[in-house]
């Protein structure tokens, strides 16, 4: 056993210990204050040569595609010709490292057979002296880093190997945050292209199939004025899945205007009565609720209320959100229309006795093709556009739009929207 230590020397040690963690903690909070790659190895591998007393340190990553370690990071002399060379997992100190997932010291690299003479040909730097340790990521190797030539006359200690893994960890967590990084900007980028694609798609396949659909509901509709009997429905049938089609369409050129912001650059606002809208809205449906044999109906009509908003939009609104009504409420059933001025806003609501929907699928009614039911079990048409719709044109006006519902005894969906600062 050696002499004791003294009270002068194990004080000086505790400094050197106490500047070790603060130069660790420094680290650690620039690497949670930069993305900069590049800038954070650098300081890791300052930092390094800095607490072992070395002359130069390097932070090594494997190339996939050739196998071999190529330095991501080199500081002291000789660093430009160093990065020029790869190093083979096979036949290098730091290919043993990290093939072993183990730090290492080599006190001697000249005389051990594992070290990589090319770095030391190519840049005339000797390698008197050398310290490793393996940067992992949850269980998964992906760089060295190394510090050599100890610039001091002890050798490297424990104390040095556990400096050198501690800045290995957090180089490691560095690397890893800027790939994740990386990723996910690629996906966004990939998400990016795949929304313009689409909206490209949308914008070509509806005009594409506006033209041809016009011609067959204008031929549908000339020709059911003469047919009658058999003939009269099938051409009735015809006519109502064009209608559809059209409607569908319609849908996607909405969504997609909402989208490019040309919905809010095109909102042509003008001051309308609240109670004529829904009359107008309640006549167009009257016809579809009386075949279904609902009891259609306005509670509460508020008498000349006036706003200032795209009439044509808002009619589409509370047209989803009727026609929605009228689809999911069986034969016999009621569907209301309610309007209130409550406080600087004026609600409309529509009230059904339909299915209902579920309390965890509530939330989600108003995402885009969100189907409450299966889409192998769906008993209802439509892609699920309406109410998203409905949600992003009520959003346009400053407004907002929400659902109520028990399942199996209905839904009611009321939206706001504010009134004019003179009401």
């Amino acid at each position: 056993m050696g002499e004791p230590l003294t009270i002068e020397e194990r004080l000086a040690y505790l400094e050197e210990r106490i500047t070790v963690l603060e130069r660790m903690a420094k680290v650690s909070q620039i690497i949670t204050s930069t993305l900069d790659l590049r800038q954070l190895l650098y300081i890791i591998a300052e930092v390094a040569t800095e607490l072992t007393k070395t002359e130069a340190a390097s932070i090594m990553l494997l190339d996939k595609n050739s196998g071999d370690l190529y330095f991501e990071t080199v500081t002291g002399p000789k660093k430009d010709e160093v990065k020029r060379v790869t190093v083979p997992l096979e036949g290098s100190i730091g290919g043993w490292i990290f093939t072993h997932n183990e730090p290492l010291i080599i006190r001697n690299p000249q005389d051990d057979p594992r070290h990589f003479q090319g770095t030391d040909k190519t840049t005339g730097f000797l390698t008197r002296s050398l310290m490793g340790a393996p940067l992992n990521f949850r269980g998964e190797t992906i760089g060295v880093i190394e510090v050599i030539n100890r610039s001091v006359d002890e050798a490297f200690g424990d104390q040095d190997l556990q400096t050198l893994t501690a800045l290995a960890a957090q180089a490691a967590i560095a690397i890893q945050n800027a790939r994740l990084l990386s990723e996910l900007q690629r996906a966004y980028d990939d998400l990016a292209e795949l929304d313009q694609v689409k909206s490209r798609f949308v914008a070509i396949a509806s005009h594409e199939l506006r033209t041809p659909l016009n011609v067959i509901l204008g031929y549908a509709t000339f020709l059911k004025e003469d047919l009658h009997g058999d003939a009269s429905e099938q051409l009735e049938i015809v006519l109502q899945s064009a209608l559809r089609l059209r409607s569908l369409i319609d849908d996607m050129m909405n969504l997609r205007h909402m989208d490019t912001g040309e919905a809010r650059a095109h909102l042509e606002v003008e001051a309308f009565f609240v109670h004529q809208l829904i009359g107008d809205v309640v006549r167009e449906f009257a016809a579809t609720a009386e075949a279904k044999r609902l009891n259609l109906g306005v509670r509460r009509p508020v008498p000349r209320v006036e706003i200032r908003a795209d009439r044509q939009k808002i009619f589409l609104v509370l047209a989803n959100l009727l026609s929605n009504a009228i689809k999911f409420t069986d034969a016999g059933g009621r569907v209301q229309i309610a309007s209130q001025v409550h406080g600087s806003e004026v609600w409309v609501s529509v009230r059904d006795t339909g299915i209902g929907i579920p309390a965890d699928k509530l939330e989600k009614i108003f995402d885009r093709f969100y189907q409450v039911e299966g889409s192998l079990a769906r008993q209802y048409e439509g892609i699920g556009l309406g109410l998203s719709i409905a949600k992003g044109m009520v959003e346009l006006h400053g407004g907002r739009i929400w659902a109520e519902s028990v399942e199996g005894l209905g839904s009611s969906f009321t939206f706001a929207l504010p009134l004019p600062r003179d009401h």
